[in-house]
């Protein structure tokens, strides 16, 4: 038989989140060996579990959720994220405007599908999400990153914003609150993001999946809500504040001018009655966390267990020489930076490998984010505080040996004096 060729769109697409590095820590463990995980956001494994009144209401629900849905969602399920946004201010997205999808991530791919031809371009931050930049690969498009400035606490360096704006541009991604750098952006940013897209007739993509885990009372600003005037996209779902990505429950609300919008909708409605519906089961789920206790608030205010262990990772992980890191006011992540002129690796992934084979620690590298500089990894924060600091614990003896050894290297090659 002939070789079976994989297509070319595939050629450029990585998500190395889930890549050769996690590939050999499985190797690892299937020879032994116990990884403490600090690199991916998955609230299941430690303990974070979804609310039980949201797993009572899914289970009493199955046996009417064994058929097809609307293709958009369940009535009730859309209802409740239309209410959600009026309560936040945002009373232009009525039920028609949502769709529900088997995750975010599904959606992100769908709504690009719809809406790009070969060649267009959209800009995505740099540090992203790396599905960002892979979907819009996959549909054909050109991402294009623009830079968010670690000494501006990562919020987007705007200049640099404007400096990739081409001809072809025709969309613009916000992550806020950010992964990988747990940045939450001010009114001012989003409101220059929403003049840009007015200025040089653009789509907002607007990534809002952790708007509720948000430390320090940090306001989160959802962008459609200043942009009446703008096709936005605005993603949530309930994988991060209601701790259950493995429901698949997330969900897309379109607003701005009908009239622009609408043959976009109706393209949006063809590619989500392709996949016939989101799975059923957890669109139950919904309106119970929409409308009921959030138990997230929890979590987040000062000693809740997120918010603990976001300043004890961040306390001892800056403690290290040579290690800084801005400090998260959202989501479950730190951006960490190790300081060149200290540590010196053939590449960021040359020193994630190292520290899972010598210490069994698995981090993500910072260029798998598409961050075009080797000294960052990203720490989850989800372990419980007796893994955070052993976890660290480890990574300063990695360190330590790495500087040691750099420092006696240096001693070698001076000249003899004398």
């Amino acid at each position: 038989m002939r070789p079976m060729q994989h297509s070319s769109k595939i050629n450029d697409v990585r998500y190395e989140l889930r890549g050769p590095i996690a590939h050999a820590a499985r190797k690892m463990e299937a020879e032994g060996h116990r990884i403490l995980k600090m690199n991916l956001g998955d609230t299941a494994p430690f303990g974070l579990e979804a609310p039980e009144s949201v797993v009572v209401d899914m289970i009493r629900h199955l046996r009417g959720a064994q058929g097809y849905s609307d293709s958009k969602g369940i009535f009730s399920a859309r209802t409740a994220i239309s209410q959600y946004y009026q309560t936040r201010g945002l009373m232009q997205i009525g039920v028609e405007d949502v769709f529900v999808g088997n995750g975010v991530s599904e959606l992100i791919s769908m709504t690009l599908q719809a809406f790009l031809e070969n060649g267009d371009e959209i800009l995505i931050p740099s540090p992203d999400y790396p599905l960002w930049t892979a979907s819009v690969t996959l549909a054909g498009g050109t991402p294009v990153h623009y830079l968010c400035d670690e000494s501006a606490n990562w919020w987007p360096d705007m200049d640099d914003v404007r400096a990739r704006i081409t001809e072809r541009t025709r969309g613009l991604v916000i992550i806020n609150p950010n992964n990988p750098t747990g940045a939450v952006y001010p009114r001012r940013i989003i409101e220059e993001f929403v003049e840009l897209a007015r200025e040089h007739d653009l789509v907002l993509f607007s990534d809002e999946i952790y708007e509720k885990i948000i430390y320090d009372d940090v306001p989160h600003i959802h962008t459609a809500s200043i942009a009446d005037d703008v096709c936005v996209l605005t993603f949530s779902g309930l994988s991060k504040a209601y701790r259950m990505p493995g429901y698949r429950a997330g969900w897309v609300a379109i607003t701005g001018p009908r009239a622009a919008t609408q043959a976009y909708r109706a393209t949006l409605e063809l590619l989500a009655s392709l996949r016939l519906c989101p799975n059923v089961p957890a669109q139950y789920a919904i309106q119970t966390c929409l409308g009921g206790y959030q138990s997230i608030d929890d979590l987040v205010r000062p000693g809740g267990r997120l918010r603990e262990q976001r300043d004890l990772a961040h306390r001892l992980l800056t403690d290290i020489p040579g290690v800084s890191c801005v400090q998260a006011a959202g989501a479950l992540y730190l951006f960490v930076r190790l300081d060149p002129a200290m540590y010196s690796f053939p590449s960021d992934e040359r020193f994630v490998l190292d520290l899972l084979e010598e210490q069994k620690i698995l981090v993500s590298h910072g260029t798998a984010f598409n961050w075009e500089k080797p000294d960052h990894f990203r720490f989850v924060i989800l372990p419980t505080t007796a893994d955070i600091e052993e976890a660290v614990r480890r990574i300063g003896v990695f360190l330590g040996t790495h500087r040691r050894s750099a420092q006696q290297a240096e001693q070698l090659a001076l000249p003899a004096v004398g």
